[in-house]
């Protein structure tokens, strides 16, 4: 399986995230891609992507993100799937916990990609997010602020459920 690790090298939560991932994977094939320097057009040659975006303001996803949207809906992504992390902050935005994680996945699934590595909500405390799918989270989302010691384990957790 080809799988590429898509996220921003500057984000460093993120980063933190993706180095884990990159450890615990047993993936043969793992591609580091940085989000702000590449072309979209290499996604469809994936079996699997694993894309990072932190949710920024009030629920929105960070520049670097938002600038590909257009390319990305003009690619066929049917024979991809899309495994999503992100990180969020539960106290200070619990209306819109996690809400890059969602929005990712609706513009991968309008691009014809299957969207896995659901997880659940039980231990979050939030008003709402964007990332809720009948009662899970479409991807991971990890609080550094309010749960970091909880990272680890979920993000293990996480990486298992991909295989």
């Amino acid at each position: 399986m080809k799988v590429a690790l898509v996220y921003s090298h500057s984000a460093k939560k993120t980063s933190q995230v993706a180095e884990e991932i990159k450890k615990v994977a047993k993936w043969e094939t793992l591609d580091t891609i940085n989000v702000e320097e590449f072309d979209t057009k290499v996604l469809s040659t994936y079996d699997l992507l694993v894309l990072g975006a932190p949710t920024w303001f009030d629920g929105e996803l960070p520049n670097y993100w938002d600038e590909l949207i257009p390319a990305i809906e003009q690619l066929n992504l049917k024979k991809v799937k899309v495994a999503i992390f992100g990180n969020g902050d539960q106290v200070r935005y619990p209306e819109n916990f996690g809400d890059a994680v969602g929005l990712l996945a609706e513009v991968f699934e309008s691009a014809g990609a299957k969207v896995i590595g659901y997880t659940t909500t039980e231990g979050y405390k939030f008003e709402s997010s964007k990332a809720l799918r009948e009662s899970k989270f479409c991807g991971l989302i990890l609080d550094f602020e309010n749960q970091h010691k909880k990272n680890e384990e979920r993000i293990l957790k996480w990486i298992s459920s991909l295989v």
